[in-house]
């Protein structure tokens, strides 16, 4: 049940203005949200699915859909907050897009978000896992993880000072992606202000030939990681990831089998949460 006191939003509107997706010349904006609304509403359910009931990567947290959760600030932006119970049980929010994005060819699709971070320290944040990333739309009709695809645009753990992202793709030991770990590169990450996270899947580099495509990885417009089809080296593979639908997720995890056990970081859900100024996906 949706929580109707005490919501977050009133501690941070005031240090925000809300923020549109810029224009860049050559490109497209074809979707975007950058969560206008009251301290304490939900995200709009017109284009996000609230979700709820997901534990994967043995996690421990429970979604919600409560506003102490998942909720606008009133200030331009939505908050994941995640909150541990007297009683140790964690919480948090997560939502996904209803729309998917299929990036066209000879196109290049851009997704990107701009984040920020509680300013919690390090050492209270073992077990916190922000990320922003999109999932095969496949998964939502039976195909399973990793055969789904999964680009990672960013994600964080622990509070280190560093950013991942990374692919998942094939099968789900071994394989082009070497899973479970992935493929990926990292960027630091030495402060918690705001940045802008950009995914380029670039169908227009390979002029035909699907092995020159590139995904690029992008911080407050600097390239951090590239990955091309050669490098796949899977037709069939590098397709799911790069010509099919995919859809958008924001969410906060607690725990699981990369951060850890949640051991040390405190209920301070301010200090450990991650607030978003805008999404926007573009093409070319």
């Amino acid at each position: 049940m949706r929580a109707s006191t005490l919501a977050l939003g009133p501690l941070f509107a005031g240090l925000v203005s809300a923020l549109q997706p810029p224009v860049y010349p050559g490109y497209r904006l074809i979707w975007s949200d950058a969560f206008p609304g009251n301290a304490g509403e939900s995200p709009n359910g017109g284009i996000w699915n609230i979700v709820t009931g997901v534990h994967t990567n043995n996690e421990v947290q429970d979604y919600t859909t409560s506003n102490q959760n998942l909720q606008i600030s009133g200030g331009g932006t939505v908050q994941i907050v995640p909150r541990k119970s007297p009683s140790g049980q964690w919480t948090s929010g997560r939502i996904e897009s209803k729309a998917s994005f299929t990036p066209q060819p000879g196109k290049i699709t851009v997704f990107e978000a701009v984040i920020r971070f509680g300013d919690n320290a390090q050492s209270n944040k073992q077990g916190i896992w922000p990320a922003f990333w999109l999932l095969g739309d496949s998964i939502r009709h039976g195909v399973p993880w990793p055969q789904c695809g999964e680009i990672d645009i960013m994600e964080t753990v622990n509070g280190a000072p560093t950013a991942y992202g990374t692919v998942h793709c094939g099968v789900s030991q071994g394989g082009p992606c070497n899973e479970p770990i992935g493929r990926g590169g990292t960027v630091g990450l030495p402060d918690n202000g705001w940045h802008t996270w950009t995914l380029q899947i670039d169908l227009e580099a390979g002029r035909g030939n699907w092995q020159n495509e590139v995904i690029r990885w992008m911080k407050d417009g600097g390239v951090y990681h590239t990955l091309t089809g050669a490098q796949i080296g899977d037709q069939g593979i590098w397709n799911a990831l790069t010509h099919s639908p995919l859809f958008m997720i924001l969410n906060v995890a607690v725990g699981g089998n990369w951060p850890g056990a949640p051991n040390g970081a405190t209920a301070d859900s301010y200090g450990s949460m991650m607030e978003v100024q805008y999404t926007a996906v573009y093409t070319t």
